[in-house]
C-alpha cells in the first residue's frame, strides 16, 4: 500500500546521487509506489503555519518530488505547499548534524507527530531516541566495547589522559564527517593550543580516545537495520590522513563481519530496536566500537556496490513493518 513520506533533509539539489544514503532511500520508496515530499528543517512550524495548518499541528513548507538516477537531473519538484506532517505516514529525519540546539529543537517538534498507529506518523529515527543518543555519547554506555576514552571539559584531565596513552585522537562531540578531529602524536607540541582553540569557541566538552593504529587498515562502518547487522564496508584513510571519513578522502572497500563485530551488534541491537533507532551505522576499528551513528547515517550505496544487495529495501521493510503496511 502506498505511503505518504516526508523527508527532512539538506537541499536535495546538492546531493551526490552515487553516494548519498537519503537519495537511495528515496529511490527505493518511489519504486515501492510511495509518495515523496521534501522539506528543509528550517521550515517546520508548530502551531499556525499557514492556511492549511491549525493550532497545535506540525507542518513544513514542502514540495512533492520525484527522483531518478540521472546526474544533473535527479529530482523534479512540485509547487511548494504547507504540508501537515501529522497527515503523513512517515518522516525521515535526514538532515546532517552538527547536533546543536537547532537539531535538538527539531526533535522536540517532531515528537508532536511521532508514533505508530492510526493518526500517528512514524519518525525515523525516533526523535526522542536521537536526542538522547548523540553518536559519540551513546557509545559510552558500552565502555567494555570501546578503546580507552574520556569526555570532559577539564583540561588537566585531558592532559593526564594524553600523558597516559601518548598517541591520542581529539574529537568534538557533536560534529559530523570527520570535521574537527585531530590526531595528536606523542611529543606533538600543539595539544595545549588545540584545547585553547576549542574552548575559546565552544562550551562543549571534548572526547579524547587512545589512537588505534589498526585504523590504517580501515575504519569499519557496519549498518544495522532495526538492531540487526545487514553488512559492512571498510573505510581506509587516505595517505597522510588520520580520518577515514569519505568526506575527507577515505576509500571504501569490501569487508566481512568478524565474530567480534557480531558480538558488538548483539550487545547494542536490542537497545536500538526497542528505542526506534531503525537505521544506524556503527564504527569499529579493530576490536573496538568507536561511534554509534543515529542522526543521519550513511553507507547504503557503498554497501550495495560491494555486496550486490538492496540495503535501502531492508530499511523500508523495517519501516513498513513498524507502520503495519507491509
Amino acid at each position: 500500500m502506498a505511503l505518504r513520506i516526508a523527508v527532512q533533509m539538506d537541499p536535495l539539489e546538492h546531493v551526490n546521487i552515487n553516494g548519498d544514503s537519503t537519495f537511495a532511500l528515496m529511490l527505493e520508496a518511489q519504486r515501492r509506489g510511495h509518495e515523496l515530499f521534501v522539506y528543509p528543517v528550517e521550515s517546520l512550524c508548530l502551531g499556525e503555519g499557514g492556511a492549511e495548518a491549525t493550532m497545535g499541528r506540525l507542518s513544513a513548507r514542502a514540495r512533492a518530488v520525484k527522483v531518478q538516477r540521472v546526474q544533473g537531473g535527479h529530482a523534479s519538484f512540485g509547487e511548494e505547499m504547507r504540508l501537515d506532517l501529522g497527515a503523513t505516514d512517515a518522516v525521515l529525519m535526514r538532515q546532517d548534524p552538527p547536533f546543536d540546539m537547532g537539531y535538538i529543537t527539531a526533535t522536540h517538534m517532531l515528537e508532536h507527530v511521532h508514533g505508530v498507529g492510526e493518526g500517528k506518523t512514524l519518525v525515523v529515527n525516533d526523535p526522542k531516541s536521537v536526542r538522547d543518543a548523540p553518536e559519540k555519547l551513546l557509545v559510552t554506555h558500552y565502555p567494555d566495547l570501546m578503546p580507552p576514552t574520556l569526555v570532559t571539559w577539564d583540561r588537566e584531565a585531558l592532559t593526564q589522559f594524553r600523558a597516559r596513552y601518548g598517541d591520542v585522537i581529539l574529537k568534538p562531540l557533536y560534529g559530523n564527517g570527520g570535521a574537527g578531529i585531530f590526531r595528536i602524536r606523542e611529543g606533538d607540541e600543539n595539544f595545549a593550543s588545540l584545547l585553547e582553540l576549542h574552548f575559546s569557541r565552544s562550551r562543549e566538552p571534548l572526547m579524547i580516545q587512545r589512537y588505534e593504529p589498526l585504523v590504517r587498515k580501515g575504519d569499519k562502518r557496519i549498518i544495522l537495520v532495526d538492531g540487526k547487522p545487514i553488512g559492512a564496508i571498510n573505510r581506509v584513510p587516505a595517505t597522510g590522513e588520520a580520518r577515514s571519513n569519505m568526506h575527507v578522502g577515505g576509500r571504501a572497500e569490501a569487508v566481512a563481519l568478524t565474530r567480534r563485530d557480531e558480538e558488538i551488534c548483539e550487545r547494542i541491537g536490542s537497545h536500538l530496536r526497542e528505542n526506534g533507532l531503525i537505521f544506524v551505522g556503527i564504527d569499529v576499528i579493530g576490536e573496538w566500537l568507536t561511534e554509534i551513528n543515529v542522526t543521519s547515517p550513511t553507507g547504503l550505496q557503498e554497501l550495495d556496490r560491494f555486496n550486490d544487495m538492496n540495503s535501502a529495501g531492508l530499511v523500508w521493510d523495517a519501516i513498513e513493518q513498524r507502520i503495519g503496511r507491509s
